[in-house]
């Protein structure tokens, strides 16, 4: 999460606002969809590399209970891709560098409460409902699952969301670019 939305929202802010980078991409053929694409796309990769780094530490400490923890990384990406379209959305809307204030105020929550260090059962009930609503939450619970063996058809569910949260993030994002640069 951290590594694709801070790639997506600082770096995003300093080639639009400051660079003029898409002004000059968007003078040859390139449409504001597939600048989109590639910044989340560069995010990703970024992700990945954590991910996978993450994951070499985990079985290096012979913490992976299950085969299905081989699909953590592709999980991890899918975490990436929904926070770095909704960053780099966000990032957008912004007008100066005090307003990456916002995006800590919203990440920093987020990963306190996504289940990775308390179980989801010590908050009291309408914090749990909330909390199970977020997107990170979903993520922390499919890559817990895969890890230990708890494979179940409600992962598809998290994994439609992680990617329905993503693919809207990415839209936004195109028609936002769309609008600031093509004017």
């Amino acid at each position: 999460m951290n590594g694709a939305m801070y790639d997506s929202t600082f770096n995003v802010f300093f080639r639009l606002k400051y660079a003029k980078l898409y002004n000059a991409v968007l003078a040859t053929p390139m449409r504001p969809s597939q600048v989109a694409l590639g910044e989340i796309g560069w995010a990703l990769l970024r992700g990945t590399i954590y991910a996978m780094a993450f994951t070499l530490v985990m079985v290096g400490l012979n913490l992976v209970r299950s085969p299905w923890a081989v699909l953590d990384i592709p999980v991890a990406v899918l975490i990436g891709f929904a926070f770095a379209a909704i960053g780099m959305t966000g990032t957008t809307f912004m007008k100066s560098w005090q307003d990456f204030d916002y995006v800590i105020l919203a990440s920093m929550p987020l990963f306190l409460f996504s289940a990775t260090f308390y179980p989801l059962s010590i908050y009291p009930r309408p914090a749990q409902v909330i909390i199970a609503c977020t997107p990170l939450y979903q993520g922390v619970v499919m890559l817990r699952d895969l890890t230990v063996g708890v494979v179940g058809p409600d992962l598809l569910w998290r994994a439609a969301y992680l990617a329905a949260l993503g693919l809207i993030g990415l839209y936004a994002s195109g028609r936002r670019i769309g609008k600031l640069l093509l004017v």
